[in-house]
C-alpha cells in the first residue's frame, strides 16, 4: 500500500473503509506489510484484481513481481479450482513465504511458484494468459510491456501497479530518475497501442488496466 494519496482525506478514508474485508489471512498479510513497510497492493487494488480475474473468466494468471503473495492470494481466491496463478519473485525468501501463506489458505495447488527474473519467466512460460499483473521495478516497465502485450490473449487484461508513482509522473522531469521515466514511457506506449484500450485509476498510487481488443 502506498503512502501517497491523491484524494482528499475524507474521501480516501471512506474508500478505505469500504474496501475492508474479514478474510483473516489477507488481514494478517496487510498487518505484516504495514509493520514491515513491505509494498503490497492493498485491499482496494486487491478487490480489482479479483474482479478482473472473474470478469475475464480467467484460468491462467501471471504475476510479474509477487512479493510474499498478497496479490497472489487475491487472484487464487478468484480462480476456479482448475485455475493457475504463476507467482514470480526474485527473492527465494518471498517465494517460500508466499507458498506458506497459500498453503494456509488451502489454495497452494492453484499456484505455480517460481523464483527468478519475471521477464525471463514470462518469456519461457507456455501459452497465453487471461490476466497479467505487473509490479516489478519501475524502470523495467517498458521492457515488461513488450513481453506482456504479446502474452495476454485477446479479451484478456494487463494490470500494472504504481502508475502514478507517488505523483512523480506529473512532476517536472528529474535527470537520472529512471523509475519515473520508466512509468511514463510505459503509459505513453500502452495508451497509444491500438491493440489495447487502457484506463488508469488513482487508487493506491495508480492502477493501470489495459484490455486487449486486437
Amino acid at each position: 500500500m502506498s503512502d501517497e494519496n491523491f484524494l482528499d482525506a475524507r474521501t480516501a478514508g471512506f474508500l478505505e473503509r469500504l474496501a475492508r474485508h474479514e478474510h483473516p489471512l489477507l488481514r494478517e498479510m496487510e498487518a505484516r506489510a504495514a509493520r514491515e513497510n513491505f509494498p503490497i497492493v492493498g485491499p482496494e487494488c486487491g478487490r480489482v484484481l479479483f474482479q478482473v480475474a472473474r470478469m475475464t473468466g480467467a484460468k491462467r494468471v501471471f504475476e510479474m513481481g509477487s512479493g510474499f503473495g498478497y496479490s497472489t492470494l487475491w487472484f487464487a481466491l478468484a480462480l476456479p479450482p482448475d485455475g493457475r496463478v504463476f507467482h514470480t519473485d526474485g527473492d527465494a525468501r518471498n517465494t517460500a513465504q508466499a507458498r506458506e501463506y497459500l498453503r494456509r489458505a488451502g489454495l497452494e495447488d492453484r499456484v505455480d511458484f517460481q523464483t527468478g527474473d519475471a521477464h525471463d519467466l514470462l518469456r519461457r512460460a507456455p501459452g497465453e494468459f487471461d490476466v497479467i499483473f505487473c509490479d516489478v521495478d519501475k524502470e523495467q516497465y517498458p521492457q515488461a510491456r513488450e513481453i506482456m502485450r504479446a502474452r495476454v490473449r485477446v479479451g484478456g487484461a494487463i494490470l500494472v501497479h504504481n502508475t502514478l508513482w507517488h505523483g512523480r509522473v506529473v512532476a517536472p522531469a528529474v535527470a537520472g530518475d529512471a523509475a519515473t521515466e520508466g512509468v511514463r514511457e510505459y503509459l505513453r506506449a500502452m495508451w497509444a497501442d491500438p491493440a489495447f484500450v487502457s484506463s488508469l485509476s488513482p487508487m493506491d498510487d495508480g492502477l493501470g488496466l489495459s484490455v486487449r481488443i486486437l
